[in-house]
Parts: structure tokens; sequence; C-alpha cells
């Protein structure tokens, strides 16, 4: 190669054709090294648009097209990378100029979409075309038409601007109000009469910011001022200029809307706002004046609505017919109550399970004496008929949540099996487990399924936290800014939730007195940021601790003496530097560190040796000592970060973890690789990543699951034994 650049002076009487065709062949190297250089500045730019998107995104707005049609070049562009990429691994050294002229042309072509992605404006727009979304999935309405076309004559006057449904718990308002906004929202396609159709879920815990949130979400409006005042002022000025309904659900308490920023709604503006309520007293007090009351479904319609979810098949068992409407006429033509009951009989044709349920109803419904609260007793009895005691307490968890919030399947399966609700087993036969009881659950009424997640009705969730008054603290997303006082910790407390909230401080004078507290859940705090040495101090019971999605930068050093601890989640901390010492935690059985800022294991990590579960996925990990993974030899699930690494993984450590199910992980060498998957036909793994690549590489894992050229991998997902001997073949495949 020495004579390249002589003969190229020589040649250059030939003309500049001939001089660049040899410079392309002489710096191919050189000018790949730069465009794949280039393209991680692309894909890192890309992350960061996506990032922008997906935040700016809400109901009701659009990405903007040039934002799309730029996200499609870098698609583009990454193909052709990836095809340039694999046909320098067999170039000749007759293709090596064309090849090089090609890369050259790559390389400006990336320059100019990335001087395109340098987007200064907002990523999406307003979609004018979207009054607001359909509900997913409706329930069964039956009869209530008198109220429907109550409230709905309301709505097309131009006389009456604010009303008022109103019945007690249970008895279908949610239910009528969601059927009518979609009915509007079909009204507005053919005849545009609101330009808006909001609906906002305020519940038992009124907080001003969430609903003002709640409302600017559902119109588009970004960047609230912090002040409750101008948010207010923001708001009433982007509802009074669009004709609009606004349907506020579930209100306990009277407040002013001025304070909200919702505006009085006037004949003159002819925009609605609607209130459900259990308290009419409330409706009046907000300014409704006009008051539509839900009456209890009557004899026939409650018959109707039992047998549509029992199936008409039981009306065929002979002497069934009058303890049938016996049990009918106890759900007090409360919908939610017939609907929750029928789940708990459907299937059964037993007359004598029949009669036994009539009585236990009865029982159930004499035992609650509050008027307000007289479902609970009624909803209690499919409760109790559950019987086995850990499919309650997995009801019962879901209560933790906040009030209507979808809760997404695999997070809260994990939570069972940390509380060891789901027994003993491997993984997949927990989550097995777990996904039947939800099944059952959902099928007997007691949950809602929405999507891929599941719902609990406000009404049930009501009774799941009167049943544990005594035992259970929730004050989950309702915006608290400080935990309670040590006086509002009853020595009773078992479990205890503040998720989703904005606490920002534990204080040094908050040691709450809990000596049977076993879950304590303060995940997604975003703002929380430290946490006094006293907190944990009399905790002496604590099993499940989940600091998740918060900003404290060190755990306190008192969380090395919960010597009971089950289950310590930390993950997305991304600020964390410390985690005390854990060698007393001999009982710890899952521990989360994913996405934190460690730079090294905790101390007494080793000594674990009834972990199950280990997530150590953080790119600030420098080091994982060689002695540590053959001492956790009762992992079940180990996630390791494979998409750049300074981290050295021992394959012949990782073969002898033969209890492991789940598995990603990074290796370095190819005598660890090789060994490793020598060893995946002994292991009973149910999925793994592996990744085969030089310290000093890095990739976006996710983009290069198919066809990675120049580093061994494979994501397999193994559930059957054809499965798992085809693993093992392609396993074998990268070994060669």
């Amino acid at each position: 190669m020495e004579f390249v650049g002589p003969i190229c002076e020589t040649l250059k009487c030939l003309g500049d054709p001939t001089c660049t065709y040899i410079e392309h062949h002489r710096k191919l190297e050189d000018r790949m090294n730069d465009l794949l250089a280039k393209q991680r500045q692309l894909n890192a730019m890309k992350r960061d648009v996506e990032l922008r998107k997906n935040a700016e995104l809400r109901l009701g707005r659009c990405v903007r097209q040039e934002v799309e049609n730029w996200l499609l070049e870098v698609q583009t562009v990454n193909g052709k990378i990836q095809n340039v990429d694999e046909r320098m691994q067999n170039v000749s050294c007759f293709s090596r100029g064309r090849l090089g002229k090609q890369v050259s042309q790559t390389v400006e072509e990336v320059k100019e979409i990335i001087i395109q992605g340098r987007f200064t404006g907002d990523l999406v727009i307003d979609d004018p075309s979207t009054a607001g979304v359909p509900f997913q999935t409706l329930e069964v309405l039956e009869g209530e038409t008198a109220v429907i076309a109550d409230i709905w004559k309301h709505l097309m006057s131009d006389e009456i601007g604010m009303v008022g449904v109103c019945g007690m718990g249970g008895i279908g308002k949610t239910t009528i109000m969601k059927h009518i906004h979609d009915q509007l929202l079909k009204k507005t396609k053919s005849k545009p009469l609101f330009k808006k159709i909001i609906w906002v879920t305020v519940s038992q815990d009124f907080n001003i910011t969430r609903v003002q949130e709640d409302i600017a979400d559902a119109m588009n409006i970004g960047g609230l001022p912090k002040s409750e005042q101008k948010r207010a002022a923001v708001l009433r000025n982007k509802l009074l200029k669009i004709r609009h309904v606004l349907i506020l659900d579930d209100v306990w308490e009277g407040f002013v809307l001025e304070k909200v920023g919702i505006p009085e709604p006037l004949s003159s503006n002819r925009s609605k706002l609607v209130l459900t309520s259990r308290s009419n007293v409330v409706c009046r007090s907000i300014g409704c004046c006009e008051i539509v009351e839900v009456p209890p479904l009557s004899n026939e319609e409650s018959m109707n609505l039992f047998l549509a979810h029992t199936g008409r098949g039981i009306l065929e068992v002979p002497s069934l017919e009058e303890i049938l409407g016996d049990i009918v006429g106890e759900c007090g033509g409360l919908p939610l109550a017939i609907v929750v009951i029928a789940g708990s009989m459907k299937g059964i044709y037993d007359v004598v399970e029949w009669r036994n349920a009539l009585t236990e109803l009865r029982n159930h419904v004499t035992s609650v004496k509050d008027t307000d609260k007289e479902i609970y007793g009624r909803l209690k009895f499919s409760f109790d008929r559950l019987k086995d005691l850990n499919i309650q307490n997995c009801f019962l968890y879901c209560s933790l949540y906040p009030e209507d919030y979808r809760i997404p399947r695999m997070e809260l399966i994990e939570y069972w099996i940390d509380e060891r609700f789901l027994e003993m087993g491997s993984r997949q036969q927990l989550h097995d487990r777990g996904h039947t009881i939800l099944n059952r659950l959902i099928n007997n009424c007691l949950l809602e399924k929405a999507g891929d997640d599941v719902k609990m009705h406000d009404v049930m969730r009501d009774m799941a936290l009167y049943i544990k008054q005594l035992h259970f603290i929730v004050k989950a997303g309702t915006g608290l800014e400080e935990l309670p006082s040590n006086s509002e910790w009853k020595k009773d407390v078992e479990r205890a939730s503040f998720m989703m909230n904005k606490v920002s401080e534990i204080p040094l004078s908050l040691s709450p007195n809990c000596e049977i507290l076993s879950t304590l859940l303060l995940q997604d705090n975003r703002s929380l940021e430290r946490i006094s040495e006293s907190f944990f101090q009399h905790m002496h019971s604590l099993s499940i601790l989940d600091l998740s999605n918060t900003s404290i930068e060190q755990l306190p050093n008192s969380v090395s003496n919960l010597e009971t601890l089950n289950a310590l989640v930390l993950c997305g901390c991304h600020k964390l530097r410390y985690v005390p010492s854990l060698e007393k935690l001999k009982a710890l059985r899952k521990l989360n560190l994913q996405s934190t800022g460690i730079e090294k294991v905790p101390k007494g990590l080793e000594i674990l040796s009834n972990l199950t579960y280990l997530n150590l996925c953080t790119e600030s990990l420098k080091e994982l000592p060689v002695a540590i993974l053959p001492r956790l030899s009762c992992l079940q699930c180990l996630i390791l970060y494979v998409e750049s690494s300074r981290v050295k993984m021992n394959g012949f450590d990782a073969a002898r973890l033969t209890k492991l199910e789940r598995f990603e992980g990074r290796f370095t060498e190819l005598i660890d690789f090789n060994a490793y998957t020598k060893s995946i036909q002994c292991q009973r793994l149910t999925s793994y990543l592996l990744v085969m690549a030089p310290l000093e590489a890095k990739f976006n894992v996710r983009q290069r699951v198919k066809g990675l050229s120049f580093y061994c991998f494979k994501l397999l997902i193994v559930d059957s034994d054809k499965g798992r001997n085809k693993a093992i073949k392609l396993a074998s495949g990268l070994q060669g």
C-alpha cells in the first residue's frame, strides 16, 4: 500500500476520477470508522427525539409530519449502513474503491440527516379532528334509559350549564356517564356540537394540582405554570375559548370552580359541566342547579343483568327460580353488586350451593349497618367466596395502587411473588399461578380488564380498604408532599403505600413505631432525595421495600439492619451511588439495582444465599467480583447490562447457576461465551439474552436484535422441548 500515493500522483494525468477511485480504495477503513461514528451520533439523536416525542405526545395530539419523515430517514439509512457493514466483511481488492465511494456518500447523507434532526420547536401538534378519546371497553348497561334521557336533555339544552348525577356507590353513575361520553363523541363526529369532551376522575383524595394537570392533558395544554393561581388562569382562558363538556367523575367534596380554573358554564358560552357524586349536597355546593338521581334497578332489570353474567342456563335448574330471585333481591338493585355476585356464582348449578350462598349473602348484608357502606357487605360476599387466603390477599393488594389506576399485570405478579402469596416453585410456575389468579379475579368481576393491564373499580377498592382499614395506610397518587406524622402510623399497620406522590424528604423527626409493618411502597416519588437514618429504626418486620424511580443518592445505613427484608427494589434511582452493606439481610430474595448509579456491587452480596432475583442492569457498574456468582446458587433470574461493558463475565461461573430461568449477560472472551453456551442444555432457561462482544464495543441491543454482523448475539424464548433444542443448536452455531 506504500506505493499507492506515488501511483496516484503519477496517474493525475488520467484525470480526477482515477485518483478519487484510488483514494476510496486506500481510505476505506478510515471512512467506514467515520461512518460508524456518525451513525452512533445519529442514533443518539434519534433516541433523544423519541424521548421528547413520547413526553409531548398526549391524547388528542399527533406527531409533526416532518418528525415522522425524519425518523423514517434514520431507519432507512441505518439499513443502508448495515448493508455496507456486511459487505465490508468480505470485500475484495477489486471492489474496495466502489464500496469506498458508497461509504463516503453515506457519510454525507448521515451528516445531512443529523442537521435536519435538530428540531427547535415542539415535535407534536394538536389534532384538530379529535374531540376526545372513547373508552376502550364499556360495561353492560341494563335499564337506566330514563336517567340517560334526562342527562342528555340537559346537555342539549341551552338553559342548563351544570348537571349533578347522584346516587350511592355502585349504582352505576360512572358507567352511565361513560356511555354518554362516547355518545357525545359519536354525535360530535357527524354534527360539531362540542369542540372537546373532557373526562377527569376526581376521586376521594381531592387534589387541585392533579385535577388541573388532568384537564390540561385532555386539552393538550403543555408547560403549565407552577403557581396554582396561574395554572387556574391558563385553564380558564383556554376553556372559555371553546365549547366543551367537562365531566368530573367521583366527586366527594365541594370546591370552588374558580380555584381550579373551571369557568362556570353559562347560556352564552353553551359549555357544560357534569359532576358524578354520592352526595347531592356536594353537587349543589359546587353550583349544580339540576340533579339527576340514579335509582336502583327494578327487579326485572336486576334479573336481566344477573343472568347476563351467569348465563341463562341456570334457569333450567329445577327448584332454583325462587332462590335465584331471593339472591338478586339481596343485591338491592345495585348494578355493581349484581355483577360481582353473579360473577362469583357463574358455573354453579347445585341448588344446595345456591341456598348456602343466599344464607351467607344475607349474613353479609346485615353485618354492615352504615348506610353509606351498605354495598360493602354485598361485595364482601364475593370476596369471602374466594375461600383461599392467598387469593384474597392478592385481591386486597390491588388497593395499594392509586384509585382508577391501570395496574400492569407483570408488575402486580412480581409483587405477589415477593409477598409469598403464590407459594414456592420455579419462576415460570409462579407467573403461571399469578396469571391464573388474575383471570379468576377478572372472571369473578372483582377486577376489571383494561387492555393488557387490570383495574380495580373505585367501590371495590373502597371495600378492600374497608376490610383492611386497621392494617393498611394508603395515600397513593394523592399529591402528598410529606409522609404522615408518627402518630398517624398505627401500631397494627401491615402495609403502607405512598407511591406516585411528591414527597421530597423523609426528615429525622419521622421514625414510625411500626413493629409489624411488612410492606412499604414509596416508588415514583421522583423528587424524593433524602431519607433519614431514623426512618427504618422500628421497622423490624419489613419484608418489601420499593424506592424505585426516586432521586435518592444513598440509602441510609439503617437499611443494613432490616434482617427480615425479602425484596429491595431500587430500579430507576439514577442518582443512587451508595447502598450500605447487605450482609445481615440473609432473608433477601430479590435485589433490583437496574438503572442506578452504583459503580460496585453492595458489600455482602455474596452472602445472600437465598437470592433468587438479581438485576444489575446498570451501565455505571465497573466490576463484578469473580467470587460472587458461584455463591448465589439459588438464582432464578440474573440480568446484567449488555449494551456496553466494563464488567468481565466469567462463563464458567455463570454455568454453575443451574437454577437460572432468565439470564441476560455479556461475555467479552470467547472462552467464557463457549463455556456458558455449552451449559445451556443442562439448565432450565425459559428466556435469555447472550452477547459476545469486546469490552470497548457499544451498541443498542434492541436495534441489533436482527442480523448482528460483528457480535454474536441471540435473544431466545424457550417454552418447549422443541424450542430448547433449537436454542442449543443456535448456541452451538454461535460458538463456531
